[in-house]
């Protein structure tokens, strides 16, 4: 099997502790994953501290516009969450390492939740809407837990039933009804890309049950939740996807869209964050 279709534990752990040298003490309770377009979000956050992902093993530079590459130690209320501003992707050809490590380093910080970001194209809802992750769909035609089994990545064959917790869906959703910012709930399925789909397809993901469709997201779930983290997700729904409409796809619409709705973000995610640390 190609090495790159597994886990190098080795640098896992190297990365996990260039963030424990680069952040002494430091005691998150959780982590914010910032997918495409999502950059912004860190103006709500008192950063405390950042470090390049260039100086933590394994990550590299963030091969996508819009994605800073950063991890930031933020102060909120009191209590320290890492902010990870930017993902690797699978389709960049590094291998799944790179793409788990925000779930590995929260881990091995001590942090319980990971909440997760993303922009996505969307079946059944429409642009610019904000879709709290129910479920997912794994169509990349690959899983982050193959190859030799690592204890630290949780059990050889993990439970998937309630990958997404529902504490805190309930908890996002009080939170957008208390901001006045309307969320939507649904099902969201990865493709490996780096293309968009084709109309064939996105009409096969909307029969088999996808609400959205992106290219992240569910790596990262998948480890966090093996571990025996706390996951949340949500998805901004930035065009409709390939066939729905006349217009081509471009990852300038993604980012145009969620520019549009950052203010509905800001209004969002620190009053989520505040509610999430409060969970025992």
């Amino acid at each position: 099997m190609n090495n790159l279709m597994l886990v190098d534990m080795k640098v896992l752990e190297m990365a996990a502790n260039d963030v424990k040298m680069h952040f002494p003490g430091a005691k998150p309770f959780g982590a914010f994953v910032l997918g495409s377009g999502w950059g912004d979000a860190i103006k709500v956050f008192n950063i405390k501290k950042e470090v390049s992902y260039s100086e933590i093993a394994g990550f590299g530079k963030a091969g996508v516009i819009g994605h800073a590459g950063k991890l930031s130690l933020v102060d909120f209320s009191g209590k320290e969450f890492f902010v990870f501003q930017g993902r690797r992707h699978f389709y960049e050809g590094e291998g799944w390492t790179p793409v788990v490590l925000p779930a590995y380093i929260a881990k091995q910080s001590g942090a319980s939740i990971l909440f997760l970001s993303n922009a996505a194209g969307g079946t059944t809802h429409k642009p610019g809407e904000l879709m709290i992750i129910t479920d997912h769909i794994n169509h990349m035609g690959s899983n982050p837990l193959i190859g030799p089994h690592h204890q630290d990545l949780g059990p050889r064959f993990p439970d998937m039933s309630n990958t997404y917790n529902k504490d805190l869906i309930n908890v996002m959703e009080t939170i957008g009804r208390k901001v006045g910012v309307k969320l939507v709930k649904g099902v969201y399925l990865a493709c490996s890309g780096p293309n968009y789909e084709t109309p064939a397809e996105i009409r096969f993901f909307k029969q088999i049950g996808a609400d959205a469709v992106g290219m992240s997201t569910i790596p990262e779930a998948m480890a966090a939740n093996s571990m025996g983290m706390k996951v949340a997700g949500i998805s901004c729904i930035t065009n409709y996807c390939a066939g729905m409409t006349n217009q081509p796809l471009s990852h300038k619409e993604v980012v145009d869209t969620l520019n549009s709705v950052m203010g509905n973000i800001h209004k969002l995610i620190p009053e989520i964050v505040k509610a999430f640390s409060e969970i025992k």
